[in-house]
Protein backbone atom coordinates (compact mmCIF):
# COMPACT_ATOMS: atom_id res chain seq x y z
CA UNK A 1 0.00 0.00 0.00
CA UNK A 2 1.18 3.51 -0.79
CA UNK A 3 1.17 6.38 1.71
CA UNK A 4 -1.17 9.24 0.78
CA UNK A 5 0.47 12.66 1.12
CA UNK A 6 -1.26 16.03 0.76
CA UNK A 7 0.89 19.17 0.47
CA UNK A 8 -1.35 22.02 1.58
CA UNK A 9 0.25 25.05 -0.04
CA UNK A 10 1.95 23.18 -2.87
CA UNK A 11 2.00 26.28 -5.10
CA UNK A 12 4.45 28.16 -2.85
CA UNK A 13 8.25 28.01 -2.98
CA UNK A 14 8.64 25.30 -0.32
CA UNK A 15 5.59 23.34 -1.47
CA UNK A 16 6.83 23.21 -5.05
CA UNK A 17 10.22 21.93 -3.95
CA UNK A 18 8.71 19.26 -1.71
CA UNK A 19 6.46 18.07 -4.51
CA UNK A 20 9.43 17.91 -6.87
CA UNK A 21 11.38 15.81 -4.37
CA UNK A 22 8.43 13.43 -3.89
CA UNK A 23 7.23 13.11 -7.47
CA UNK A 24 7.96 9.75 -9.04
CA UNK A 25 8.18 7.85 -5.77
CA UNK A 26 6.27 4.58 -5.92
CA UNK A 27 5.78 4.40 -2.16
CA UNK A 28 3.71 7.60 -2.13
CA UNK A 29 0.45 8.83 -3.62
CA UNK A 30 0.43 12.61 -3.88
CA UNK A 31 -2.98 14.17 -3.38
CA UNK A 32 -3.66 17.56 -4.91
CA UNK A 33 -6.36 20.21 -4.83
CA UNK A 34 -7.62 22.05 -7.90
CA UNK A 35 -6.28 25.62 -8.00
CA UNK A 36 -9.76 27.12 -7.95
CA UNK A 37 -10.61 25.20 -4.75
CA UNK A 38 -7.55 26.08 -2.66
CA UNK A 39 -9.62 28.45 -0.50
CA UNK A 40 -12.58 26.09 -0.27
CA UNK A 41 -12.56 24.91 3.36
CA UNK A 42 -14.68 21.82 2.64
CA UNK A 43 -12.47 20.69 -0.23
CA UNK A 44 -9.35 21.21 1.84
CA UNK A 45 -10.87 19.40 4.82
CA UNK A 46 -11.63 16.37 2.64
CA UNK A 47 -8.00 16.17 1.52
CA UNK A 48 -6.58 16.92 4.95
CA UNK A 49 -8.60 14.08 6.45
CA UNK A 50 -8.08 11.74 3.51
CA UNK A 51 -4.30 11.83 3.69
CA UNK A 52 -2.02 9.67 5.77
CA UNK A 53 0.44 12.56 6.08
CA UNK A 54 -0.19 16.25 5.50
CA UNK A 55 2.64 18.70 4.86
CA UNK A 56 1.64 22.29 5.56
CA UNK A 57 3.43 24.97 3.51
CA UNK A 58 1.30 27.88 4.64
CA UNK A 59 1.49 31.14 6.59
CA UNK A 60 1.24 30.64 10.36
CA UNK A 61 -2.47 31.45 10.77
CA UNK A 62 -3.44 29.33 7.77
CA UNK A 63 -1.39 26.42 9.17
CA UNK A 64 -3.26 26.62 12.48
CA UNK A 65 -6.58 26.67 10.60
CA UNK A 66 -5.55 23.63 8.56
CA UNK A 67 -4.72 21.64 11.70
CA UNK A 68 -8.14 22.57 13.12
CA UNK A 69 -9.80 21.10 10.02
CA UNK A 70 -8.35 17.65 10.74
CA UNK A 71 -10.99 15.75 12.70
CA UNK A 72 -9.52 12.24 12.76
CA UNK A 73 -6.89 10.60 14.93
CA UNK A 74 -4.81 9.05 12.15
CA UNK A 75 -3.67 11.87 9.85
CA UNK A 76 -0.14 12.91 10.73
CA UNK A 77 1.13 16.44 10.10
CA UNK A 78 4.42 18.09 9.20
CA UNK A 79 4.14 21.86 9.52
CA UNK A 80 6.73 23.95 7.65
CA UNK A 81 5.46 27.22 9.15
CA UNK A 82 6.55 28.87 12.40
CA UNK A 83 3.15 28.24 14.00
CA UNK A 84 3.99 25.18 16.11
CA UNK A 85 7.79 25.19 16.44
CA UNK A 86 7.89 25.93 20.15
CA UNK A 87 4.62 24.15 20.98
CA UNK A 88 5.36 21.35 23.47
CA UNK A 89 2.64 19.21 21.87
CA UNK A 90 4.65 19.13 18.64
CA UNK A 91 7.96 17.39 17.92
CA UNK A 92 10.74 19.55 16.52
CA UNK A 93 11.78 18.06 13.19
CA UNK A 94 15.56 18.23 13.38
CA UNK A 95 16.60 14.54 13.59
CA UNK A 96 20.30 15.22 14.18
CA UNK A 97 19.70 17.84 16.87
CA UNK A 98 20.10 15.63 19.94
CA UNK A 99 20.12 11.98 21.02
CA UNK A 100 16.61 10.56 20.80
CA UNK A 101 15.26 13.23 18.44
CA UNK A 102 15.11 10.92 15.45
CA UNK A 103 13.09 8.36 17.45
CA UNK A 104 10.74 11.10 18.70
CA UNK A 105 10.02 12.15 15.11
CA UNK A 106 9.34 8.57 14.05
CA UNK A 107 6.73 8.20 16.79
CA UNK A 108 5.10 11.62 16.45
CA UNK A 109 1.80 12.56 14.83
CA UNK A 110 2.68 16.29 14.81
CA UNK A 111 6.10 17.43 13.60
CA UNK A 112 7.17 21.03 13.19
CA UNK A 113 9.78 21.59 10.49
CA UNK A 114 12.67 23.78 11.73
CA UNK A 115 13.37 27.23 10.37
CA UNK A 116 16.35 27.67 8.05
CA UNK A 117 18.36 30.03 10.26
CA UNK A 118 17.65 28.02 13.44
CA UNK A 119 18.86 24.83 11.74
CA UNK A 120 22.36 26.28 11.37
CA UNK A 121 22.35 28.04 14.73
CA UNK A 122 21.09 25.09 16.78
CA UNK A 123 23.50 22.70 15.05
CA UNK A 124 26.42 24.90 16.13
CA UNK A 125 25.36 25.96 19.62
CA UNK A 126 23.38 23.04 21.12
CA UNK A 127 26.42 20.70 21.34
CA UNK A 128 28.38 23.37 23.22
CA UNK A 129 25.60 23.91 25.75
CA UNK A 130 25.17 20.16 26.27
CA UNK A 131 28.93 19.74 26.74
CA UNK A 132 29.04 22.49 29.37
CA UNK A 133 31.33 24.68 27.24
CA UNK A 134 28.70 27.40 26.94
CA UNK A 135 26.39 28.32 29.86
CA UNK A 136 22.69 28.51 29.05
CA UNK A 137 22.66 32.17 30.06
CA UNK A 138 25.63 33.12 27.84
CA UNK A 139 25.01 36.20 25.61
CA UNK A 140 25.22 34.86 22.05
CA UNK A 141 25.22 36.71 18.74
CA UNK A 142 24.34 35.13 15.39
CA UNK A 143 24.88 36.71 11.98
CA UNK A 144 23.45 35.21 8.81
CA UNK A 145 22.91 35.85 5.11
CA UNK A 146 20.26 33.99 3.11
CA UNK A 147 19.26 33.85 -0.50
CA UNK A 148 16.19 35.90 -1.37
CA UNK A 149 14.03 32.84 -2.07
CA UNK A 150 13.19 32.66 1.63
CA UNK A 151 11.51 36.06 1.55
CA UNK A 152 8.34 35.13 -0.33
CA UNK A 153 6.96 36.06 -3.74
CA UNK A 154 7.29 39.82 -3.27
CA UNK A 155 10.98 39.75 -2.40
CA UNK A 156 11.70 37.16 -5.07
CA UNK A 157 10.13 39.38 -7.73
CA UNK A 158 12.03 42.42 -6.48
CA UNK A 159 15.43 40.73 -6.42
CA UNK A 160 14.93 39.03 -9.78
CA UNK A 161 14.22 42.40 -11.38
CA UNK A 162 17.24 44.47 -12.49
CA UNK A 163 19.06 46.08 -9.56
CA UNK A 164 18.24 49.76 -9.02
CA UNK A 165 20.52 52.06 -10.98
CA UNK A 166 23.23 53.58 -8.87
CA UNK A 167 23.41 50.84 -6.24
CA UNK A 168 24.51 47.25 -6.33
CA UNK A 169 22.08 46.39 -3.51
CA UNK A 170 24.26 43.37 -2.74
CA UNK A 171 22.49 42.50 0.48
CA UNK A 172 20.05 43.97 2.97
CA UNK A 173 19.92 43.78 6.73
CA UNK A 174 16.51 43.12 8.25
CA UNK A 175 15.01 42.11 11.58
CA UNK A 176 16.16 45.42 13.01
CA UNK A 177 13.26 45.41 15.48
CA UNK A 178 15.08 42.53 17.25
CA UNK A 179 11.93 40.39 17.07
CA UNK A 180 12.60 37.92 14.24
CA UNK A 181 10.18 35.01 14.43
CA UNK A 182 13.01 32.43 14.49
CA UNK A 183 14.49 33.64 17.78
CA UNK A 184 12.19 31.62 20.13
CA UNK A 185 13.09 28.28 18.53
CA UNK A 186 16.77 29.24 18.44
CA UNK A 187 16.71 29.70 22.22
CA UNK A 188 14.53 26.71 23.06
CA UNK A 189 16.35 24.03 21.09
CA UNK A 190 19.90 25.30 21.54
CA UNK A 191 19.48 25.12 25.31
CA UNK A 192 19.88 28.86 25.87
CA UNK A 193 17.78 30.53 28.53
CA UNK A 194 17.19 33.58 26.32
CA UNK A 195 17.29 34.47 22.65
CA UNK A 196 20.50 35.44 20.84
CA UNK A 197 21.11 38.83 19.26
CA UNK A 198 20.17 37.88 15.70
CA UNK A 199 21.42 39.86 12.69
CA UNK A 200 19.90 38.37 9.52
CA UNK A 201 20.44 39.66 6.01
CA UNK A 202 19.23 38.74 2.54
CA UNK A 203 21.65 38.64 -0.39
CA UNK A 204 21.21 39.10 -4.11
CA UNK A 205 21.39 35.38 -4.79
CA UNK A 206 18.38 33.09 -4.96
CA UNK A 207 19.22 30.18 -2.74
CA UNK A 208 21.70 29.18 -0.04
CA UNK A 209 22.69 30.40 3.40
CA UNK A 210 25.58 31.09 5.78
CA UNK A 211 24.97 31.25 9.55
CA UNK A 212 27.77 32.42 11.85
CA UNK A 213 28.21 32.53 15.64
CA UNK A 214 31.28 34.54 16.80
CA UNK A 215 32.66 33.76 20.25
CA UNK A 216 35.13 35.32 22.67
CA UNK A 217 36.66 32.21 24.20
CA UNK A 218 38.26 34.14 27.06
CA UNK A 219 34.76 35.18 28.19
CA UNK A 220 33.42 31.61 28.40
CA UNK A 221 33.65 29.87 31.77
CA UNK A 222 36.51 27.42 31.64
CA UNK A 223 37.98 29.30 28.67
CA UNK A 224 37.67 26.38 26.19
CA UNK A 225 40.07 26.13 23.29
CA UNK A 226 39.13 26.17 19.61
CA UNK A 227 39.93 22.45 19.63
CA UNK A 228 37.48 21.93 22.50
CA UNK A 229 34.70 23.58 20.51
CA UNK A 230 35.47 21.52 17.42
CA UNK A 231 35.56 18.28 19.39
CA UNK A 232 32.17 18.94 21.00
CA UNK A 233 30.50 19.83 17.71
CA UNK A 234 32.13 17.03 15.71
CA UNK A 235 31.26 14.38 18.29
CA UNK A 236 27.58 15.40 18.15
CA UNK A 237 27.28 14.41 14.47
CA UNK A 238 29.43 11.30 14.17
CA UNK A 239 27.89 8.95 11.61
CA UNK A 240 25.36 11.47 10.30
CA UNK A 241 24.89 11.60 6.56
CA UNK A 242 23.39 15.06 6.19
CA UNK A 243 25.26 16.98 8.92
CA UNK A 244 29.05 17.02 8.61
CA UNK A 245 31.82 18.97 10.32
CA UNK A 246 34.94 20.26 8.59
CA UNK A 247 38.18 18.99 10.06
CA UNK A 248 41.43 20.87 10.67
CA UNK A 249 42.57 20.35 7.07
CA UNK A 250 39.25 21.69 5.74
CA UNK A 251 39.42 24.87 7.79
CA UNK A 252 43.09 25.39 6.98
CA UNK A 253 42.34 25.12 3.26
CA UNK A 254 39.64 27.77 3.60
CA UNK A 255 41.91 30.14 5.54
CA UNK A 256 44.25 31.15 2.75
CA UNK A 257 45.96 34.51 3.20
CA UNK A 258 45.40 37.12 0.52
CA UNK A 259 47.18 40.41 0.10
CA UNK A 260 45.44 43.31 1.77
CA UNK A 261 44.32 44.64 5.11
CA UNK A 262 41.60 42.01 5.36
CA UNK A 263 44.08 39.31 6.35
CA UNK A 264 42.43 35.91 5.91
CA UNK A 265 39.60 35.43 3.45
CA UNK A 266 37.57 32.24 3.80
CA UNK A 267 36.23 30.99 0.49
CA UNK A 268 32.86 29.95 1.91
CA UNK A 269 30.10 29.82 -0.69
CA UNK A 270 26.51 30.16 0.60
CA UNK A 271 25.31 28.42 -2.57
CA UNK A 272 27.67 25.45 -2.22
CA UNK A 273 25.02 23.02 -0.93
CA UNK A 274 22.07 24.15 -3.04
CA UNK A 275 19.76 21.36 -4.11
CA UNK A 276 20.85 19.12 -1.24
CA UNK A 277 19.71 18.27 2.28
CA UNK A 278 23.24 18.79 3.59
CA UNK A 279 24.39 20.96 6.47
CA UNK A 280 28.12 21.68 6.70
CA UNK A 281 29.64 23.04 9.91
CA UNK A 282 33.01 24.69 10.49
CA UNK A 283 34.95 25.88 13.54
CA UNK A 284 37.44 28.66 12.75
CA UNK A 285 39.53 30.24 15.47
CA UNK A 286 42.75 31.65 16.81
CA UNK A 287 44.07 30.13 20.02
CA UNK A 288 46.36 33.09 20.71
CA UNK A 289 43.59 35.66 20.34
CA UNK A 290 41.14 33.39 22.18
CA UNK A 291 38.44 33.92 19.56
CA UNK A 292 36.37 31.61 17.36
CA UNK A 293 33.82 31.80 14.58
CA UNK A 294 31.37 28.93 14.16
CA UNK A 295 29.93 28.71 10.65
CA UNK A 296 27.11 26.69 9.09
CA UNK A 297 26.34 26.41 5.36
CA UNK A 298 23.06 25.00 4.07
CA UNK A 299 20.44 25.38 1.37
CA UNK A 300 17.70 27.52 2.91
CA UNK A 301 15.20 25.60 0.74
CA UNK A 302 16.88 22.22 1.33
CA UNK A 303 17.92 21.30 4.86
CA UNK A 304 16.30 24.60 5.82
CA UNK A 305 12.87 23.69 4.39
CA UNK A 306 11.87 21.10 1.77
CA UNK A 307 14.69 18.64 2.34
CA UNK A 308 14.03 18.59 6.07
CA UNK A 309 10.31 18.01 5.43
CA UNK A 310 11.05 15.01 3.20
CA UNK A 311 13.54 13.63 5.73
CA UNK A 312 10.88 13.91 8.46
CA UNK A 313 8.26 12.31 6.20
CA UNK A 314 10.59 9.37 5.59
CA UNK A 315 11.15 8.90 9.32
CA UNK A 316 7.46 9.14 10.20
CA UNK A 317 6.49 6.61 7.53
CA UNK A 318 9.28 4.12 8.19
CA UNK A 319 11.02 4.69 4.84
CA UNK A 320 14.76 4.94 4.33
CA UNK A 321 15.67 8.32 5.81
CA UNK A 322 17.52 9.46 2.70
CA UNK A 323 14.83 8.39 0.19
CA UNK A 324 14.41 11.17 -2.36
CA UNK A 325 17.26 13.18 -0.85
Amino acid sequence: MTTKVFIDGEAGTTGLQIRERLSGRRDLELLSIAPERRKDADARADLLNGADVVILCLPDDAAREAVALIDNATTRVIDASTAHRTDSAWTYGFPEMAPGQREAIRASARVSNPGCYPTGFIALVAPLVRAGLMPSEYPVTVNAVSGYSGGGKGLIAEFEAPAPKGTSDAFRLYGLNMAHKHIPEMAKYSGLSHGPVFSPAVGRFAQGMIVEVPLQLWALPGMPSVADLHAAIASAYVGERFVTVGDKADTAALQKARTGAGGYVAALDPEALNGTNALRLYVFGDEDRRQARLVAILDNLGKGASGAAVQNLNLMCGFDEDEGL
